[in-house]
């Protein structure tokens, strides 16, 4: 194939084609990912004639060169022809979708996906159907697995005596003796029933997704989960009460946790399917139980993590009045677990629930673990603390920060660790833009400048630096009274880097004084 005819512009081809069959993995990838640059040169005919057949009895063992492979074949359909021609692509992707290696597989079989899409009807029925077919009895349980995620993209476009066909190997696959083959069956079962007929829907693959359910591999059941949400959309609410809610409801109290955690995934869509009074009466104490979910075997909390991530959303079909029923003392239990990452999450979550809330019902439940967080042991969660307190005074605004905030802070300044005292000074800074003038001259800054005086020199220099935020929220007068007075102070510390911060912070304050 490597002849070029004598045309010395070839030439360049002619040296990737070779390099195609070169013992030097570096140089067959390079090759590999210039397919489509060889293709251009060759010409659409040729391409078919001689450099498809070529890929295709290629005896490649490198799993990095056939994946390449398998990613330029699935772009592939302009250079052979277009559409009418893309079936010569069939053939290596197939072998490609056979291979052990799972990555390779996967980018096989989703370029054979692609490359269906564009075939004319004749082709899939011709060429497609027969190779899923191949791949879906095969002996090897690699085939098998590469063929679950082609049935969509066959089905919808092969006749209705055809259809019969597919769903009936689905379900041998569905019941495949290999574990692996019934993961990739599970995993897309949803997908498939996006284009299976709703009578079919129920009939057949209801069954097949109930035995999935109950299988004895936790890995199997795990992706099973994933077809709950797809298939509770395209059922009717009262199928979807019949057959996916029990399913949910047992399932967020599977012996897994990764089972537990995709049924977390799925509850957002469960709601939207279910409709809001079953989403209440059904669907929260699942919603509850996987809030306070923990397992011995994982040592990160990842289906609290989860489920939290979903909370606003689900709040938007159950409601408010159901939230502070149902989910808030299971959120007020999270706002204390002993897994910094979920109270981290809950401080995330905390101004959007407090939108919902409303002010005093918020300041009641969880007004005081907000300030508490700012001792919590965890420098990431004091820091999000802080953050936090900002934006619960931006959306219940300046008065409620004065009565319910700002005492709190101030008064928490004396802490015996120093660490704490400066998370307090960090809080005054992030609440300072929110506060109203006379609060922040009055209440906040002389806190501010009698921590100057500290023993430590690590808060003497973050004094510098929140004195060098604060300024320019005040009126001139204050920074030349109040600010420049502690800043000169602390410019004549025995410590440099006190003396360093402070010496900045003059030079960004004698403008203002000046203006």
């Amino acid at each position: 194939m490597a002849d070029d005819g004598g045309d010395d512009s070839l030439y360049p081809i002619a040296v990737l084609i070779d390099e195609l069959k070169n013992e030097d993995v570096a140089l067959r990838l390079n090759s590999v990912r210039r397919l489509s640059t060889i293709a251009l040169a060759l010409g659409e005919e040729r391409t078919r004639r001689e450099l498809i057949p070529f890929l295709t009895d290629s005896n490649d063992d490198e799993d990095e060169v056939l994946l390449a492979m398998a990613e330029e074949l699935g772009n592939f359909v302009p250079y052979v022809g277009g559409p009418a021609f893309a079936d010569v692509l069939l053939g290596p992707l197939e072998t490609l979708s056979t291979v052990e290696e799972t990555v390779v597989r996967e980018k096989a079989a989703e370029s054979l996906a692609k490359v269906g899409t564009q075939l004319p009807e004749p082709s899939v029925i011709e060429h497609f159907i027969p190779l899923v077919r191949r791949l879906a009895t095969g002996e090897w349980f690699t085939s098998r697995v590469s063929s679950c995620g082609l049935f969509g993209t066959a089905y919808h476009r092969c006749p209705g005596q055809m259809r019969s066909e597919l769903r009936s190997l689905y379900g041998q696959l569905c019941r495949d003796d290999t574990p692996m083959v019934r993961r990739a069956a599970a995993h897309n079962l949803g997908r498939f029933a996006e284009r299976v007929e709703p009578q079919c829907i129920s009939r057949e693959l209801i069954p097949l997704f109930q035995d999935l359910t109950v299988d004895d591999q936790d890995s199997v059941r795990l992706l099973a989960v994933d077809s709950c949400g797809p298939l509770a959309r395209l059922l009717t609410r009262d199928e979807s009460a019949a057959h996916v809610l029990p399913v949910v409801q047992k399932f967020a109290a599977d012996k897994s946790w990764r089972v537990r955690y995709n049924v977390a995934q799925q509850l957002c869509q469960l709601c939207e399917a279910l409709g809001p009074d079953l989403a209440r009466s059904e669907l929260v104490p699942a919603f509850v139980r996987l809030l306070r979910d923990s397992e011995a075997e994982d040592d990160f909390p990842e289906v609290r993590l989860n489920i939290i991530s979903k909370l606003d959303q689900v709040n938007k079909v159950i409601g408010i009045e159901l939230l502070a029923q149902s989910l808030l003392p299971a959120i007020e239990e999270l706002a204390e677990d002993k897994h910094w990452r979920v109270r981290l999450a809950i401080i995330d979550y905390i101004p959007l629930l407090a939108g919902q809330l409303g002010s005093n019902f918020f300041q009641e439940k969880l007004g005081p673990q907000c300030l508490k967080w700012l001792s919590d042991q965890v420098y990431s969660i004091r820091e999000a603390a802080t953050s936090n307190l900002a934006k619960l005074a931006r959306e219940f605004g300046p008065e409620w920060a004065r009565d319910h905030l700002v005492p709190q802070v101030l008064g928490m300044v004396n802490n015996p660790h120093y660490l704490y005292r400066m998370t307090i000074l960090v809080a005054i800074a992030s609440l300072a833009p929110v506060v109203s003038n006379d609060v922040l001259c009055h209440n906040m800054l002389p806190v501010v400048v009698n921590c100057s005086k500290d023993k430590v020199p690590n808060i003497k220099f973050n004094v510098a630096k929140m004195l060098e935020r604060l300024a320019p929220l005040v009126e001139p007068v204050v920074v030349e009274r109040t600010i420049r007075p502690c800043l000169l102070e602390l410019n004549s510390d025995g410590d440099s880097d006190v003396r360093f911060f402070a010496s900045q912070a003059l030079a960004h304050t004698t403008p203002m004084v000046a203006a």
